[in-house]
């Protein structure tokens, strides 16, 4: 077998995490396949979103280990830079810098943090606004967007590094009911071209769609895992039942 294929592209082990005396994260151990796409869902409270910054090294965790690709993400050799070089965050707030452009937004890291020219930067940039439909926005400021238009900039500005892994934190949640499938088509693309994922959503539709497995977090903790149309139709345990009657009752799936 080749490596790819032995060694998870994410592996999280025994992860523990505090704030202050409060656990957050519960001995949460979860591998992610190179291509695979796991959605992360759960009530607020239960860690979803602590877990996807633990990951990029945004949040520091108290026990535990997490490997990419088989390297321990605070070894000497994985400086924060390399880090999320290789693993790009989305969030639900898009964060934006509102004094620069769009195109201004998307080159910043990779001129200033990975070395890359201008010329270069901007070339990749505009090419990837153009892949999502942003071709004409490039000297637009954020305040001139819509909330759609801002996360898909927030996209591409996490994607112009060229990732190995995207995490996506709520990426609709700030959006109108109608500007919520467009951002979802973009996601369902990056599935269809190979991008290893990590979703936090609260779209069961879309997890459903999109998802190759989904994860159930509570208190800290994944109390379960498993296939969509398995643990969307028929979870295993009370607490998940009982999740998911909740989103039902609200017409969210």
């Amino acid at each position: 077998m080749t490596q790819e294929t032995t060694i998870p592209k994410i592996s999280i082990q025994n992860l523990t995490k505090y704030f202050g005396a409060k656990l957050i994260l519960h001995s949460v151990n979860l591998d992610v396949q190179l291509h695979e796409v796991v959605c992360l869902i759960g009530a607020s409270g239960s860690g979803k979103s602590t877990l996807l910054r633990c990951i990029n090294r945004l949040f520091p965790f108290d026990y535990g280990r997490i490997l990419l690709d088989g390297v321990d993400i605070e070894g000497e050799e994985m400086t924060d830079n390399k880090l999320r070089k290789r693993i790009g965050i989305v969030f639900q707030s898009y964060n934006l810098f509102p004094h620069m452009t769009v195109l201004n937004n998307i080159t910043l890291a990779p001129r200033k943090v990975h070395g890359i020219s201008r010329q270069e930067a901007e070339m990749q940039a505009r090419d990837m606004l153009g892949l999502f439909g942003l071709q004409d926005h490039a000297e637009s400021y954020p305040d001139r967007l819509s909330g759609g238009q801002q996360q898909r900039v927030a996209i591409v500005r996490a994607m112009v590094t060229n990732p190995d892994v995207l995490l996506l934190d709520e990426v609709t949640a700030a959006l109108d009911p109608e500007l919520i499938g467009g951002v979802l088509n973009i996601i369902r693309d990056l599935k269809n071209k190979g991008m290893t994922m990590v979703i936090v959503t609260h779209e069961m539709g879309f997890a459903r769609d999109v998802a190759d497995r989904v994860c159930f977090l509570d208190e800290g903790r994944i109390l379960e895992e498993g296939s969509p149309a398995r643990l969307l139709t028929r979870p295993e345990h009370l607490r998940t039942r009982q999740f998911l009657q909740r989103i039902i009752e609200a017409g969210r799936l």
